[in-house]
């Protein structure tokens, strides 16, 4: 069995069939050579499709040729014709030959395999074979196949099956062409399936069944003489009877075994359009020597950092090099995504992994958090972020705006790092609001009430911090906060909160305040809390958490409620975006996982139409409330005129 090292494109296969053996030869050509100018970029540089030169695989050292009748041994390496001598060097000086073993008999069958370790258009090294050509004379009988089938598109990667000497009859040479009357060879670079068909790395020859037309060229008639003379039989008798002796099995077996003369396989190395030559690599492997970016033993892949976009082929209008990632000098790997490619226009899918210098985003393009822009350094450079240096009490938060560097600071606090009390603000002891307004005698007058009323405190009701299907349903609003601020004004505490989600807003035709369409998220907003409620500690609000805040307009808007009454704030800013939290009919607790979760079924089709149903009952049972009262109300009134008659009757009968 004949081994040669290395994919190829096989693209002919000329067999040379002699009377006593057939040789196999591969002829050189210079893919090894370094071209003066590499084919696969273009005077300007520009990368274009380029394919290695037609070769064949590398031979073995020569045979020596004997011409003399002798025994074949394949033990005896001077009486042996082993398969190596298929693949020296064809010379007609010197023409060696493979001889099989002599054998007659169907269907078994005697197999050359060609190993070209490498692709050159079986495609997997063996494991699995794809038949390319039958030749028969007998096409349905041996292989099942019709003889001389039309290639169409549809079948244009199946074999035929043809009757060789229908081909040659007068001549010994057979020649096979894989794309010889396909439809697709002459737009060969846009058939995919075409270039896999004629792809291979490996080569076999199975000899099914030899032909017995000219035996008895050769040596039939002599033994027949011969035995003719010994047994004095008449000439049928004699061929049938010799035929079917042992003797004449055995002599019959011997005569008849495979030869070969001659054997030419020329194709190319298979890179994809991506390289101009193939080499042998460090693992002595036969690989391509690949170019624009690709790698692998058939240029068949991008080369690492290099995913922007999708391998593809080489082809005539297009090279299809594979692309860099963008990750401006800050990383060194990346992967490609096929949805950020396709929204890109098919530009672009590279992303950039474990980018380094404290930068951030698919292309590293922008600082991570907790750094910002240094204006004065390009993007490319390891120190174009800055860290923020937020003050750890002065600000919310350790991150800042990424084109400024301003820090997000607690109210009253100033300056880039929050490091500072704004205007009007002086210092104080609390980490929670460092920067507080300068205590007024009013201010202190409230302190002091406070600490006497303490006593006064009720247990905060434990129910306010369930939340069900029903209380959600029944109010208004519902939204996602943060407390960033407070500040005493008046006898009241102001609480700074930012909208984080607006988890449920319905404003009521009957409700005289609209600003409350206008909220949105990352709005900044107040709630005000009563005198008791801050002295309670009912509910405890912390500056820096997050809460859930749950409740009614009409009871917690500025315009709807009687708070104003000591508050002087309050009556003159009624168009003011405040909510006032009302112990009994407003909720406000910590935010957590648990509360997301319902919130999130709260959303479904059958909460929202169980919703509808307890806001129809309960506007059933208001209307049904006022129709009492008014009720109670006129009877009242019937009670009242008849009282008043029956004195007007009493007075009248006691002046008479």
């Amino acid at each position: 069995m004949p081994k040669i090292s290395s994919s190829f494109s096989t693209l002919f296969c000329l067999l040379q069939i002699f009377t006593s053996c057939w040789t196999a030869y591969f002829s050189q050509f210079s893919s090894l050579r370094q071209p003066d100018r590499d084919p696969c970029y273009d005077s300007a540089g520009r990368p274009v499709r380029c394919v290695p030169d037609f070769i064949n695989a590398e031979e073995s050292p020569d045979g020596t040729m004997r011409e003399r009748c002798e025994l074949c041994d394949a033990e005896d390496l001077r009486l042996a014709h082993p398969a190596q001598l298929l693949t020296d060097l064809n010379n007609p000086d010197n023409l060696t030959c493979w001889v099989s073993e002599p054998t007659n008999a169907f269907p078994q069958n005697v197999t050359l395999t060609l190993s070209l370790g490498k692709k050159f258009e079986s495609n997997n090294r063996g494991r699995t074979w794809i038949p390319m050509q039958f030749y028969s004379s007998q096409c349905e009988t041996v292989y099942k196949r019709p003889k001389d089938a039309k290639i169409t598109r549809e079948n244009e990667q199946e074999a035929r099956c043809t009757d060789a000497r229908s081909l040659s009859p007068l001549s010994n040479r057979l020649a096979f062409a894989t794309l010889e009357g396909r439809p697709s060879a002459l737009e060969f670079e846009q058939a995919p399936v075409l270039q896999d068909w004629v792809t291979a790395t490996d080569i076999k020859i199975v000899f099914n069944r030899l032909s017995t037309d000219q035996n008895q060229l050769y040596w039939l008639e002599e033994n027949i003489q011969r035995f003719r003379r010994d047994n004095n039989n008449s000439v049928l008798e004699i061929e049938e009877n010799f035929l079917n002796s042992k003797f004449g099995e055995q002599l019959l077996k011997e005569r008849y075994f495979y030869a070969m003369a001659e054997l030419a396989v020329g194709g190319r190395c298979k890179c994809n359009g991506h390289a101009s030559r193939c080499v042998i690599d460090r693992m002595g492997r036969y690989a391509c020597d690949c170019k624009h970016a690709t790698t692998g033993l058939d240029c068949e892949k991008c080369r690492p950092f290099h995913y922007d976009r999708p391998w593809a082929r080489a082809g005539a209008d297009d090279a299809n090099p594979c692309i860099a990632c963008n990750c401006n000098l800050h990383s060194r790997k990346c992967r490609f995504n096929a949805e950020l490619y396709r929204l890109s226009g098919y530009q672009s899918g590279g992303v950039c992994l474990n980018c380094r210098h404290n930068t951030a985003g698919r292309n590293c393009h922008y600082c991570k958090l907790g750094y910002f822009r240094d204006q004065s350094k390009p993007i490319t450079h390891r120190k174009a972020c800055k860290p923020c240096l937020c003050h750890p009490i002065g600000s919310l938060s350790r991150n800042c705006n990424q084109t400024s560097g301003q820090c997000i600071c607690k109210p009253g606090v100033d300056g880039p790092t929050c490091n500072r009390c704004a205007k009007g603000f002086q210092q104080s002891r609390s980490p929670v609001t460092p920067c507080i307004r300068p205590p007024t005698p009013e201010n202190a007058l409230f302190d002091a009430k406070s600490a006497a009323n303490k006593e006064d405190c009720d247990k905060c009701r434990a129910s306010s911090t369930r939340l069900t299907h029903k209380r959600f349903c029944k109010n208004d609003y519902a939204f996602y906060l943060q407390v960033i601020g407070r500040e005493l004004i008046n006898g009241w505490a102001k609480y700074y909160i930012k909208i984080i989600s607006i988890l449920k807003n319905e404003i009521k035709e009957d409700n005289l305040n609209k600003n409350f369409y206008l909220i949105e998220p990352g709005e900044e907003m107040a709630i005000w809390l009563s005198d008791k409620m801050l002295v309670c500690k009912c509910p405890k609000i912390k500056v820096g958490r997050k809460y859930l805040i749950m409740g009614q307009y009409k009871y917690s808007t500025i315009t709807s409620t009687d708070y104003t009454t000591n508050n002087e704030y309050l009556k003159n800013n009624k168009e003011d975006k405040s909510l006032i939290l009302n112990p009994r009919h407003s909720i406000l607790i910590d935010w957590s996982t648990t509360l997301a979760d319902k919130f999130e079924r709260f959303e479904r089709r059958h909460y929202k139409e169980k919703c509808l149903k307890i806001k129809n009952e309960e506007e059933k049972e208001e209307i049904n409330k006022n129709t009492t009262i008014e009720g109670l109300i006129n009877e009242n009134n019937l009670k009242i005129e008849k009282i008043k008659k029956n004195g007007e009757e009493e007075e009248n009968g006691f002046n008479v």
